[in-house]
């Protein structure tokens, strides 16, 4: 399940690369590293299912954020993008 929700999300993000804004190709690639790590470790734990994966890449990015790698307006512009490319991918 995890690894079809992967694909699809990082379907989006490349299919968007074309006509992607700046903002928009920064959150895709930092968003796959997150991603992809997140996958990784859930498959080592025997963990497959949306919800986990939702809250282990939040809990990185808020991790991120907390390191202040980023401004307040890129902290909401990420989350929003990881948001809706998990509800995109989930249907």
């Amino acid at each position: 399940m995890l690894a079809e929700l992967e694909t699809r999300i990082l379907t989006q993000i490349d299919n968007n690369v074309d006509y992607a804004s700046q903002d928009e190709l920064f959150d895709g690639g930092y968003l796959r590293g997150h991603l992809t790590l997140a996958i990784a470790e859930l498959e080592t734990e025997n963990k497959n299912n949306i919800e986990a994966l939702s809250e282990r890449v939040e809990a990185s990015i808020d991790k991120a954020i907390k390191a202040d790698e980023f401004s307040p307006p890129d902290q909401r512009l990420i989350l929003n993008t990881w948001r809706m490319l998990l509800e995109n991918a989930a249907r």
